[in-house]
């Protein structure tokens, strides 16, 4: 499994950096994302622009880290 960790990215960058390792995955592989702060935004783009591509588990709810799981479900054309 591969992981993120977005505290090293700057907030500009953070999305981009975990959408290009999610479109990475293979379908049925998973990621885990851990953040600072609950990404809540970042699950709504996700719902958005790739609706039941993916799967989001919550593995801790902070309040100082979060850690989701994120599998890809299916095929994701990133260029949508």
């Amino acid at each position: 499994m591969k992981t993120i960790d977005a505290r090293h990215y700057a907030p500009k960058d953070k999305h981009n950096k975990i959408f290009e390792m999610f479109f990475n995955l293979s379908v049925g592989e998973s990621m885990m994302l851990i953040n600072d702060h609950d990404p809540k935004p970042l699950y709504y783009q996700f719902a958005i622009e790739y609706p039941e591509t993916f799967e989001w588990v919550y593995q801790s709810k902070g309040p100082e880290v979060f850690e989701i799981l994120i599998t890809k479900l299916t095929p994701v054309d990133p260029k949508h």
